[in-house]
């Protein structure tokens, strides 16, 4: 088995109905970088199959698919996903400085203080600002805490992020913890 077969696929965007009478699709981004649809990069729909788009009009939300000008042979592909796999998300997608990949941020222990609060489940996105969602540490739940709870990631919160060694120190996040 490949590593590719192995690593999760990112679902990054969807295409929805045809538009018209030229071939063009609905495009519902559902990433953080739109930079990463442009004519002819490609994506996986499914484990095997990839599609790449010939025309982008990310401002319109329209795409075609692979040269394709037919609505009847465009719409077999309304409301597939489209997929991307870490390595190619790290190779297409720009982080500005402190910015970080949301699956790269899951399964990080949480410290503050130098106490293990507990790790990552995910990221959640309410409104304008992203969340940690905290698995509490099982010995903070036996003396009565809350199994889990949210921290924003944003200053003050954020003290260090440290990917390598899957560690992110927060401020604050014990106040949070004890009122949840």
């Amino acid at each position: 088995m490949s590593k590719h077969s192995r690593e999760p696929l990112l679902h990054i965007a969807t295409i929805g109905k045809t538009v018209g009478i030229k071939g063009d699709m609905k495009f519902h981004d559902k990433s953080d970088f739109p930079e990463q649809f442009r004519v002819g990069s490609s994506f996986l729909i499914n484990k095997k199959d990839r599609i790449t788009l010939t025309d982008v009009n990310v401002e319109r939300g329209l795409v075609k698919i692979n040269n394709l000008s037919n609505p009847q042979d465009c719409k077999k592909f309304t409301n597939a996903k489209l997929y991307t796999t870490y390595e190619e998300t790290r190779e297409n997608c720009h982080l500005e400085e402190g910015e970080y990949f949301f699956f790269d941020l899951e399964d990080c222990e949480v410290y503050e203080d130098g106490k293990l609060l507990g790790h990552v489940k995910e990221m959640e996105r309410i409104n304008a600002t992203n969340y940690l969602i905290i698995v509490t540490n099982e010995s903070l739940v036996e003396s009565g805490l809350p199994k889990g709870f949210l921290v924003p990631f944003i200053e003050p919160f954020k003290v260090k992020v440290d990917i390598k060694a899957k560690e992110i120190t927060l401020s604050g996040a014990i106040d949070i913890l004890e009122a949840s």
